[in-house]
């Protein structure tokens, strides 16, 4: 993992929607850090200095820098909650994380060689069932996404869970219960184009052994 992402953050005394509204309005994010040997701690954060981190995919999977009053720590983003109506964040949700402890993190999936793929070059289309991922590991193996190859998927075929190449020390947790949970991930399938294509070649085939009769 070559990016870092640092997060700037002061502590709030307060809860409750009446302190957390005030934050709001002064141009900052009310958030929570938890997890760890140590208490939940209120925080609030610089609502365009966080915008500009989340700009980038792998802020979502990713060991951040949290600094705190000038106190840093290590966290991932569990969650955020965004206006429903506007272009804003109202509230953030940290976990601290320690460095010899496994963490249970969503990872964003990259599908590779779609355009090439066996299924697609034969006229069917790619769709997606699943976009990510939950993984559990060490931090420092946490990646920032992983790889699903298209390349050998045909027409009506399909890519499972279980398919899935990862580095050594992740681990899927969906398929840590059972062989009901090996989803697919991704499927070719036929287009009406391509379909047609395939009647025609068997039309032809009818003309020819009629032919030859």
């Amino acid at each position: 993992m070559s990016s870092v992402f640092e997060f700037e953050a002061v502590s709030r005394a307060n809860a409750g929607t009446g302190t957390a509204k005030a934050v709001r309005r002064q141009g900052n994010i009310p958030a929570v850090v938890y997890g760890g040997s140590s208490e939940p701690e209120l925080i609030e954060l610089k609502h365009s200095e966080v915008v500009k981190n989340l700009a980038k995919e792998a802020v979502y999977s990713h060991i951040l820098t949290l600094n705190i009053d000038g106190k840093v720590q290590n966290a991932v983003l569990k969650d955020l909650q965004r206006h429903p109506a506007k272009d804003s964040i109202i509230h953030m949700d940290f976990m601290r994380v320690s460095m010899d402890e496994k963490i249970k993190v969503r990872v964003p999936l990259h599908f590779i060689n779609e355009e090439t793929s066996v299924g697609v070059k034969a006229g069917g289309v790619v769709t997606h069932s699943v976009v990510e991922i939950e993984v559990a590991c060490f931090p420092g193996k946490l990646p920032e996404f992983i790889e699903v190859d298209l390349a050998e998927i045909g027409i009506g075929e399909s890519i499972h869970l279980q398919d899935i190449v990862v580095a050594e020390g992740i681990e899927i947790l969906a398929l840590t219960h059972g062989e009901d949970h090996n989803l697919p991930v991704a499927q070719i399938i036929k287009t009406r184009s391509a379909a047609s294509d395939g009647d025609d070649g068997a039309a032809d085939a009818v003309a020819e052994e009629v032919e030859a009769e």
